[in-house]
């Protein structure tokens, strides 16, 4: 029997498993391990594997992706560490190598817009569960998280990434709206958007959400009429943040909470609060960040490096700084830091020359998340996080010029 059949079959499950994954991404973490393993087999068994060396090689971004990996597994080569935690660490990072896999996945661009549909199909169902449970129509159930409330209508995931997805929704909803050819889905992207971001600021707290949402309006001010446009979504910032700090809701709670354990936090005591907590870890990985700045403790080793400084102090150990970049650092030394930020410019540099419009915006609005989020929070540690970039940045950068080999698999 031919293997071709077998090799088109396999290509076609890969597919759809990449485009079923953009659903999965913001709802389940179990669907998205079993359509990876889809994707992994589909990917292996699939064949053109001259084809698909070339379109890694030929991609900037996936080599910039694979050579943090790179980064990475050499880190466990050296340092110290605790039983099992160069494995755990090197899984979390595993999404990287995934991004070339999705490179090719998403080489046509009717897969890519079916993949992108599924992503804000998902993101809007999350969206409209969030409303029914602000409104109290939909009770708590198996599928929700165990604290979902109408007081706290986070969906599938805890607040700070729920916050996040909605933050990119709007962006994503926003772009769909203006890209959009027929006055009524333009309608309903727009009206999609502004739901999102009112969900952002209003309905559920979230700091890197607050500033993520800021930072991608910006950008599609500054798309939208450059420097003119910057500035109006730059007062149409302020005026909403003024605005939302005298009017009573999680926003008012949340800024003004942050305000006050900032004030009350001080180095030489342990900390309290969450704040306090982020501003220790902070300071205590700068501090190992300065004893390691060449290599880093190696990957895994921030547990144990962060132990051993807060010894005998009182404070409280962790595993994640909630800083990407500091904890890259920490591992990798200033090379890592390096590498993660070359990536970051690679997709930033080339997003420009993405087509359609619509692909080229959203690319700059990930890296820009991305950016934004890894101050924040350990973005690529993070299950959600993590794997809804490796997925964006095969899909949008799928679209980069290359010429393949003569024969191809049809785009069914």
């Amino acid at each position: 029997m031919s293997s071709a059949p077998l090799t088109r079959y396999a290509d076609h499950l890969a597919r759809w498993s990449v485009i079923a994954l953009g659903f999965s991404i913001p709802i389940s973490v179990a669907f998205d391990n079993i359509l990876l393993v889809l994707v992994l087999a589909g990917w292996l068994a699939g064949g053109m594997y001259r084809h698909k060396i070339l379109i890694i090689i030929n991609n900037p971004v996936a080599l910039a992706a694979l050579a943090l990996f790179a980064l990475m597994l050499a880190g466990t080569l050296y340092g110290e560490r605790e039983t099992g935690d160069a494995a755990n660490y090197l899984g979390k990072y595993g999404d990287l190598l995934f991004i070339p896999l999705f490179l090719f996945l998403f080489r046509n661009p009717a897969t890519r817009r079916h993949a992108l549909y599924a992503l804000a199909a998902s993101l809007s169902i999350v969206l409209a569960l969030s409303y029914l449970i602000k409104a109290g129509i939909v009770p708590k159930n198996p599928l929700m998280i165990s604290d979902a409330s109408p007081d706290y209508p986070a969906v599938f995931k805890l607040r700070l990434t729920h916050n996040i997805l909605m933050a990119f929704a709007a962006f994503l909803f926003a772009w769909l709206a203006l890209t959009a050819t027929a006055s009524r889905i333009k309608v309903g992207w727009a009206a999609l958007a502004v739901l999102a971001a009112i969900n952002v600021t209003m309905m559920v707290q979230g700091v890197t959400g607050y500033l993520i949402l800021c930072g991608l309006a910006l950008l599609m001010g500054f798309d939208r009429n450059r420097w003119h446009g910057l500035g109006v979504a730059a007062a149409g910032i302020v005026a909403l943040a003024a605005a939302l700090t005298f009017v009573p809701g999680p926003f008012q709670e949340r800024i003004g909470a942050i305000k006050k354990e900032a004030q009350q936090w001080t180095p030489d005591r342990p900390a309290q609060t969450s704040s306090g907590f982020r501003l220790e870890f902070y300071r205590n990985t700068l501090a190992i960040i300065a004893d390691h700045p060449v290599i880093g403790v190696g990957t895994g080793g921030f547990p144990k490096a962060y132990a051993d400084r807060i010894r005998g102090t009182g404070k409280t150990e962790t595993r994640n700084p909630h800083n990407e970049f500091l904890l890259i650092t920490a591992q990798l030394g200033i090379p890592g830091l390096a590498a993660l930020l070359w990536l970051f410019w690679q997709q930033w540099r080339l997003a420009a020359r993405l087509t359609p419009a619509l692909e080229s915006r959203l690319a700059r609005g990930l890296v820009l998340t991305m950016v934004i989020g890894c101050m924040l929070n350990s973005m690529l540690l993070d299950h959600t996080e993590g794997l809804l970039y490796a997925w964006l940045t095969g899909l949008l950068y799928a679209g980069l010029k290359y010429t393949p080999p003569e024969r191809t698999i049809s785009p069914r």
